[in-house]
């Protein structure tokens, strides 16, 4: 099943602190996509932070075409959301998109977790936000 914006089930779904595997366009063939943190957003748009001379930001400044599909974990019944549409790349953001999903992710009262990401946090960094023109499903 497709539809343009996700549903309220689709957005539960995307709530969860679960890896999403980001494709863009204009890279080889075929597309290589690539596991990130993410974070829907209250229109049911995707936003993920990357550095700013990463490569998936250089593709997609040439092409704004991008997905994201999010699976549940082994062990759970199959269910998976795809959020495709154009990307933008945000130059703000990024900083306090990496501390929300940084503790998302990851359990912080962990020393070493908490020290990559205090790392992490003094790297900059920008936000991808993908708007859906379609998003797609499957709940087994």
């Amino acid at each position: 099943m497709s539809t343009a914006s996700p549903t309220d089930q689709d957005l539960e779904f995307l709530r969860r602190p679960l890896h999403g595997f980001l494709t863009v366009a204009g890279g080889p063939v075929p597309p290589q996509p690539r596991p990130v943190w993410f974070e829907v957003t209250g229109s049911g748009a995707v936003q993920l932070f990357t550095a700013p001379d990463s490569v998936k930001v250089r593709r997609l400044r040439r092409d704004p075409r991008a997905s994201l599909v999010v699976a549940a974990p082994v062990g759970e019944r199959e269910h998976w959301v795809s959020v495709a549409g154009r990307a933008r790349v945000e130059p703000d953001g990024g900083h306090d998109l990496c501390a929300r999903l940084g503790a998302r992710y990851w359990d912080l009262d962990d020393p070493a977790r908490a020290a990559e990401l205090a790392a992490m946090l003094d790297q900059r960094w920008v936000r991808v936000v993908i708007e859906p023109d379609a998003v797609s499903r499957f709940a087994g």
